[in-house]
């Protein structure tokens, strides 16, 4: 250890300096650096976190986009359903329909009864009214199912319920059949 000064109180002073040098280092940088590196890790999160909102946005964005597009669509179909709604003399716009319907159908329907218009009794608060009738009628089974199922599929605001269906005294192979139908009407326009 040549470098080390001689005497001793040169030594001292010389290890006292290297000792408060290096405690002036280990204060630059626990009291300066470090909050710095804290600083820097925030300021990283922060930009994470910023750059995730972005991307949940874009998302968002180009979502909507795509919502708007199947909201137009859903619209059109809707408009385009509810033109089969029943709309002016209820009554005539129920024997017209039933009677064009059925036209396709071995089927005899002779009663069409008088409709009920009501408030919608499936959902509170449906922009809706709901118009309801019974129809009686005669036919094989098959054409009366057939009937039902393509009546239902043509008009979707439409529902048959409370089927009831009965043997013809005469014929064995004929049925008599009540059923109700339940149709929308659009009370808004």
């Amino acid at each position: 250890m040549n470098f080390l000064p001689k005497n001793r109180q040169k030594r001292n002073q010389f290890f006292m300096t290297v000792a408060v040098v290096a405690l002036v280092l280990v204060g630059i940088g626990f009291g300066v650096i470090r909050p710095q590196y804290t600083r820097l890790a925030d300021i990283r999160k922060e930009t994470a976190d910023t750059q995730a909102k972005w991307r949940e946005n874009s998302r968002v964005i180009q979502e909507s986009a795509a919502n708007g597009a199947e909201l137009a669509d859903l619209s059109q179909e809707l408009a385009s359903n509810e033109l089969d709604m029943a709309t002016g003399d209820i009554y005539a716009w129920t024997l017209d329909t039933i009677r064009h319907f059925k036209a396709g159908y071995k089927l005899d329907v002779p009663d069409i009864g008088q409709p009920t218009v009501g408030a919608m009794d499936q959902f509170p608060t449906f922009p809706y009214q709901q118009l309801r009738f019974t129809i009686r009628g005669s036919g094989y089974y098959h054409d009366i199912g057939r009937f039902i199922a393509d009546f239902e599929n043509e008009y979707p605001h439409m529902r048959v319920e409370n089927l009831d269906m009965s043997p013809v005294g005469g014929d064995t192979e004929k049925l008599l059949f009540s059923a109700e139908v339940v149709a929308l009407i659009k009370t808004s326009p």
